[in-house]
């Protein structure tokens, strides 16, 4: 296969992601499932309606309650967070993000000379985990910083981030979104304690930067893998890796229709991308219930297929996540979600949760110019919003921002 159409990269790319053409996960293994399947989870403490994360895992996993995934990640400890780009990895990678924590350690910002100026208060914060179990901020009342961090206000808190990071300590549980700190080997289950070989660990992040876009511009290679390997890598080193893995048959190359740059895939995928250049679906894509043709989907703000600049490659959709524009700079909303309907990006709406009356209002709702206007959508976004409304269990809907009177009054019908 030497390329593919937009049509196929678009529905591989949401294919891969486990959001078309409908959820095939369930409960909270499927919860685990999903994570496995995307890569990586990017978390978010903004609580609008939901937060990004539950967004996410709403697309994907039937019947979904945001407490599955901390049950997923903390009580069963099937899954970790971590780093700067704060994101959810399965747990069973631990052991290649061990040596990505090392480096930490030795380098940058958080390295050694960190640790040397802050040797007393990091000892302190340790002895106190031992002793106590896990510890959150606000359990310490270590000194102001002298200078303003947006990781924390306290030596304490900047403590535990640097610990965090070198992984000394694990975040073992959450309440709200707030951190509660543990000893590494008090949260991490013992087969996944050890550090793999440096070798074993880099080879292991080439092949998950391309594994996490699903599809990436080789031009992005080097910076994703020297991103993920913390440390820098010359040009002439990344094209020795990346012709190392096209050479034993792990990455292919791959042309995209309408663009001229090289494009990269895992070699496992091309099955996938075969079958959907054919026009049938992979029989492992089955959805357990509704498709996306029956129900539409709200994408998260920080959704892969979506966020930075992605919605406009793959679905020719603008899509700007507005929540640090001031209010008179905004276009659409606060929050404003994409709507998948099909395997298309076709609208936007803008939810925010009132928790005083649990009521989910509609703040406003835009279509593109060449979305459906007939009832099977007006009937696949009913059902959409009835699947989120019950996710954040909302007990009305006001759906008053939803302009078109004729929509407006069949969703007002269908969700009562």
């Amino acid at each position: 296969m030497d390329s593919i159409s937009k049509l196929t990269f678009r529905r591989f790319l949401l294919g891969q992601q486990g959001l078309w053409p409908g959820r095939r996960f369930k409960g909270v293994n499927g919860v685990e499932a999903a994570l496995h399947q995307m890569e990586a989870l990017q978390l978010d403490p903004l609580n609008i309606a939901a937060r990004s994360q539950e967004i996410a895992l709403y697309g994907r996993v039937l019947d979904f309650k945001p407490a599955h995934l901390y049950q997923m990640a903390y009580e069963k400890r099937r899954a970790f967070d971590y780093g700067g780009w704060l994101a959810m990895y399965p747990m069973k990678e631990f052991p290649f993000w061990r040596t990505y924590m090392n480096r930490r350690s030795e380098h940058g910002r958080w390295g050694t000379d960190f640790a040397r100026r802050n040797a007393a208060v990091l000892k302190d914060v340790v002895a106190a985990l031992k002793e106590r179990g896990p510890l959150g901020n606000r359990d310490f009342e270590g000194a102001a910083v002298k200078e303003w961090s947006y990781r924390g206000r306290k030596e304490t808190s900047l403590a535990l981030y640097y610990l965090w990071l070198t992984g000394e300590v694990m975040i073992s549980h959450r309440k709200g979104f707030d951190r509660y700190y543990d000893l590494r080997e008090r949260v991490v289950p013992s087969e996944y304690q050890h550090a793999v070989p440096e070798k074993e660990a880099e080879d292991f992040f080439a092949r998950k930067s391309i594994a996490f876009l699903n599809i990436m511009r080789e031009k992005r290679f080097r910076i994703n893998w020297r991103d993920a390997i913390a440390r820098e890598v010359p040009a002439g080193e990344a094209e020795r890796k990346l012709a190392e893995m096209i050479s034993n048959g792990l990455v292919t190359r791959l042309k995209l229709q309408g663009s001229k740059e090289d494009w990269l895939v895992l070699t496992r995928d091309l099955p996938l991308l075969e079958t959907l250049e054919s026009g049938r679906v992979p029989k492992a894509w089955k959805a357990l219930q509704t498709t996306t043709d029956e129900e539409v989907t709200l994408l998260a703000p920080l959704e892969m297929v979506s966020a930075r600049g992605r919605a406009k490659l793959v679905f020719d959709f603008e899509y700007l996540w507005e929540v640090y524009k001031p209010v008179h700079q905004r276009r659409w909303g606060y929050y404003t979600l994409p709507i998948l309907y099909g395997d298309d990006l076709v609208a936007r709406l803008d939810p925010k949760l009132d928790r005083k009356t649990n009521t989910l209002h509609i703040l406003g709702f835009w279509l593109e110019d060449d979305a459906p206007k007939d009832e099977a959508f007006a009937s696949a976004l009913a059902n959409g919003l009835a699947r989120f409304r019950d996710m954040i269990a909302a007990g009305k809907v006001d759906l008053s921002g939803i302009k078109p009177v004729k929509l407006r009054s069949y969703l007002k019908s269908k969700l009562k």
